[in-house]
This record gives C-alpha cells, sequence and structure tokens, in this order.
C-alpha cells in the first residue's frame, strides 16, 4: 500500500497553497487542490512515521511504551492509566511520539501528531450520523448533499469496510464485544455493527496466524503497524501520487499575517527532541488551518490577540466541545469473560440516542491488557451541552481553554441512564480503579475536540475566514461541540463539501 512522502521546505519560498496540519481537514484540502491543478505544500508539526525503530517497526507495542508512544513526555498517560489501586504509566524517553496528551485546566486533549494527524492514533470507528440527528450537528449545512455525496465519497476515500457478521460471531478476538452487545440487549438497549477503516479481511488473517499481528497485539493508541487504512496510505498517498504535493513534518506555524502577495506563515522546524533547529517565513496565496479543533483554534485566538489577524470575527475560540466524552468501566461476573485476545478496533455500539432524558452512543470499547480482565470498557459519547472558550494568556503568551471537569456532568448523567441499567439488570458494579485511584468516570480526557472555529460563525458557511481573502478553516474545528458519534466522517465529509466550493470558487 502506497504512502505519503515527505519533502523539505525552504526559509523565503513563495507557496500557491500552504495547509497547516496533515489530519482529515488537511487531507482532503491537499488532494482536493492537487487534483484542480494547485500546488500544496503540507506543513506538520509531528513526524513522518515511516522508518522502523530499532526494533524493525514503525510504531511501539501499547503495553511496552517507549519514547513513540507520546509527544515529548517523560512519562505515559494513558487513558486508562490505573489498575488494582496503582499507576499503570511507565516512565519514557523524551520524544515526538506520536500520541499528544495536552492538558488544559479541566480537560486533558489525545491528538495524534505525525503526518496523518488523529488517523495514526485513534480506533478507526467510521461511523455517519443517522440524518435525523444531522441537523442538530451542522444546521447551516444542506443534509441532502451530505448524505447523498460527501459522506459517500469521505467513506470512499478514507477505505471504510464493514465486518464480517457471521465471522463476528465466533471470533476469539471480538468475545469481548459480544459480551457487551449481550449486556445491551438483555437490558433493552439497541445496538449498532459499526464500520471501520481497519481491513478486517487482514484482521481475520491475523487470528488464523496468517499474518503479524496489529489489532490483535493491542496496538491502537500509539500506532497501527499493519491493517490500518490511516491518512498517509489513502488520503495523503494519493494527494503525493498527483505530483502537487509536498508533505514537510516537524515544522510548527507559529504566526500567520497578511502580506504582499497573500500571508507571511512563520514556522518553527523542530528535531525529534522537541527543540528548534530553524525559523523560517514563507509567502501564501492561501492558507488552510487543518490543525485540528485545539492546533487551529489555538493559532487563531493567538494571532487576534497578537494583532496579527486582529479582524478576526468574535466567534472565533468559541463553542468548543468534546463531543460528549466519558469512559466507564463494569467489573463482570466470571461467566462473562471478555477474553485474552481482544482486537483494538471496537465494531460495536450501543445506541441510546433515542433517549430524551439524556441521548448517549457507547462504543463497548476493547481492554486489550493481554489477560482475561472481565472488564466491559465503554466510551460514551453524549449530547452534553457545555461548551469551551479559548482565550489568549498575554503574560504567557499562551492559548487556554476555559472548560472545567464538572461542565462533563451531563455525559456522566446520560452514560448512567444505560450502564446503571444494565449493572442493575446483571448485577454488577462500576471498576472505580481505572481512571484513578477510586474514580468511577474517566471525565477528564477526550479523543474527540471539536469546535472552536465554528462554521457560519467564526466562518463563512464553507470555512472561510470572513475579511482575510485566501484563509480558510477545513478541519474539526468547524463543527461545534458534537456530531453524536465518532467523528471523523463527518469531518473529511464536510472538508469534501467545504473544498468543493472553494475550488469551484476561489480558484
Amino acid at each position: 500500500m502506497a504512502r505519503a512522502t515527505a519533502a523539505p521546505l525552504a526559509d523565503g519560498e513563495k507557496i500557491p497553497a500552504l495547509v497547516i496540519g496533515s489530519g482529515y481537514g488537511g487531507s482532503v484540502a491537499a488532494l482536493r487542490l492537487a487534483q484542480a491543478g494547485v500546488q500544496v505544500t503540507v506543513v506538520e508539526m509531528g513526524m513522518s512515521w515511516t522508518t522502523p525503530g530499532s526494533d524493525g517497526r514503525i510504531f511501539c507495542p501499547v503495553l511496552k511504551p517507549d519514547g513513540r508512544s507520546y509527544w515529548l513526555r517523560d512519562r505515559t498517560d494513558q487513558p486508562v492509566g490505573y489498575f488494582a489501586g496503582s499507576s499503570y504509566n511507565k516512565d519514557i524517553e523524551r520524544y515526538t511520539g506520536v500520541l499528544d496528551s495536552e492538558q488544559f485546566s479541566g480537560v486533558r486533549v489525545y491528538q495524534g501528531r505525525g503526518v496523518g494527524g488523529g488517523s495514526l492514533v485513534n480506533g478507526g470507528m467510521a461511523v455517519t450520523p443517522k440524518r435525523e440527528n444531522f441537523a442538530a450537528i451542522l444546521p447551516s449545512v444542506n443534509a441532502d448533499e451530505m448524505y447523498n455525496v460527501y459522506y459517500p465519497r469521505a467513506n470512499a476515500g478514507l477505505g471504510v469496510n464493514n465486518l464480517d457478521q457471521t465471522w463476528f460471531e465466533s471470533a476469539e478476538c471480538y468475545q469481548f464485544a459480544r459480551v457487551g452487545r449481550k449486556h445491551a440487549e438483555r437490558s433493552g438497549f439497541g445496538w449498532t455493527f459499526v464500520p471501520n477503516v481497519y481491513d478486517f479481511e487482514y484482521m481475520k488473517k491475523e487470528q488464523a496466524g496468517q499474518v503479524t499481528r496489529s489489532a490483535l497485539a493491542g496496538e491502537v493508541i500509539y500506532g497501527n503497524n499493519y491493517g490500518k487504512r490511516s491518512l498517509d496510505k489513502t488520503y495523503l498517498a494519493a494527494a503525493t501520487g498527483t505530483g502537487k504535493v509536498r508533505i514537510t513534518p516537524m515544522h510548527t506555524v507559529t504566526a500567520v499575517s497578511p502580506t504582499e502577495g497573500g500571508y507571511r506563515v512563520e514556522m518553527h522546524e523542530i528535531n525529534t527532541s522537541g527543540a528548534t533547529v530553524a525559523t523560517k517565513a514563507v509567502v501564501a496565496q492561501k492558507v488552510f488551518f487543518a490543525a485540528g479543533s485545539i492546533g487551529t483554534s489555538k493559532l487563531l485566538v493567538a494571532m487576534k490577540a497578537q494583532g496579527k489577524l486582529p479582524d478576526l470575527p468574535d466567534a472565533v475560540g468559541k463553542k468548543w466541545g468534546n463531543n460528549g466524552n466519558v469512559m466507564v468501566g463494569r467489573a463482570n461476573h466470571m461467566w462473562d469473560g471478555t477474553g485474552v485476545l481482544q482486537s483494538s478496533m471496537p465494531c460495536l455500539g450501543i445506541d441510546n440516542w433515542a433517549d430524551a432524558g439524556g441521548p448517549a452512543f457507547a462504543e463497548v470499547a476493547p481492554f486489550p491488557a493481554g489477560l482475561e480482565t472481565y472488564v466491559s470498557l465503554y466510551l460514551a459519547i453524549t449530547k452534553n451541552p457545555q461548551r469551551g472558550q479559548f482565550t489568549f494568556d498575554s503574560g504567557t503568551g499562551k492559548v487556554g481553554l476555559s472548560w472545567q471537569t464538572s461542565q462533563n456532568q451531563y455525559a456522566i448523567d446520560a452514560a448512567k441512564r444505560i450502564f446503571d441499567k444494565i449493572n442493575k439488570k446483571e448485577g454488577t458494579i462500576y471498576r472505580t480503579d481505572l481512571f484513578g485511584v477510586y474514580k468511577t468516570w474517566g471525565d477528564d480526557f477526550t479523543y474527540h475536540p471539536l469546535g472552536g472555529c465554528v462554521i457560519n460563525e467564526a466562518t463563512d458557511n464553507y470555512g472561510r475566514i470572513p475579511g482575510y481573502s485566501g484563509l480558510y478553516v477545513i478541519d474539526g474545528s468547524l463543527i461545534p461541540g458534537n456530531t453524536s458519534v465518532n467523528p471523523f466522517v463527518t469531518i473529511t465529509a464536510l472538508a469534501e463539501r467545504n473544498i468543493e466550493n472553494i475550488v469551484a470558487d476561489d480558484l
């Protein structure tokens, strides 16, 4: 399978189109601009994950993390960071690893670092929201167009595939999912299979012992060595294949300001210790902000506050949400073991979104510890109405996020509507040793940052930034805080919609 290729960037270059970030939005923008004949440069703050380490693998093992696991940290910061009363985290060497755990006042946000962005570190769950929920997600966007044109286009470009449901029923690696389904059904909850970008045919071969294991070796949050169709193998590989796209990793954009011929974009080139090795500035005719909900929001909020882009709309930095994320674990009875072998790619979700008292979609998550834990783990996505805001601190020069852990109480209450009922029916209890020494709910982190530059508020209805011709936002920061399911298919489809309009009208 082809991969995206990396190329250098020189100080003082003049660039027709610069894309900041190589996640879902940036990958779509790069490919479609190139197909329209535009020369595109993508800058990515993380590494190009193409070179194996001393163990012969590109990504490190999940149970033996090393520097490849985390972005410039001395110790791991796992979502499930505790077990049986003690911390499960480990000391590691400081390195520009693939997963960033960025700490704000009341939440830490997991983000992918590398060519491919979040696609490198997520569970691959490629969920299109139910049509009836779409108006609440993106009220200014035409649902007919999204469901008839852009969702199908996104799913095709991402390489989404579906599980063989017959194989699932006896697959050893999905015992945990069958137990989760059984408990949901017995308490009267609906459930659904979920498509994925992981190659399910490869997974079948993993279980049959015919290929090297990846999902069945627990690989997920620190990258998958095999089987996963991350963006570097799909959109970005297609983009570099046009001959019009170059991707420059290990470059962090620090400033964007108007100049003759477009925008002056300043950046630091860093090494694997995180130290700056060069400072560069280029002039780009068009700039696409695709650094993710956190990266794009932080950069634009800083540029407005520092007077580099002073006329940005007041909506910039507002309406951030965590997609209603909350994690929880249940302790099953001994007769409901979840299996020693667990695929790290979830395939099933409990759908309680129609519950007016607290809508929730809960993926039945793996807990690939390499031993029988009897734990059912879930990531719930809820309709939490709470929102945060990004603000610039002139004293530190940094951008903070005003979000308190207490703002996630709605998510906990919505998840309880499912799991209190299941626990009562099954005679089971919550695990309180997975997210702290004594803590039931994983309510202080998110995998799904959304918003901060909301479409039709901070931008026009296609991501153009008003007052600054040639500046665009094309990532998850456009979506106001919630998608009702895992968000990356919606981010990709929205980017497909927006870039089509931009290519037609602005080029």
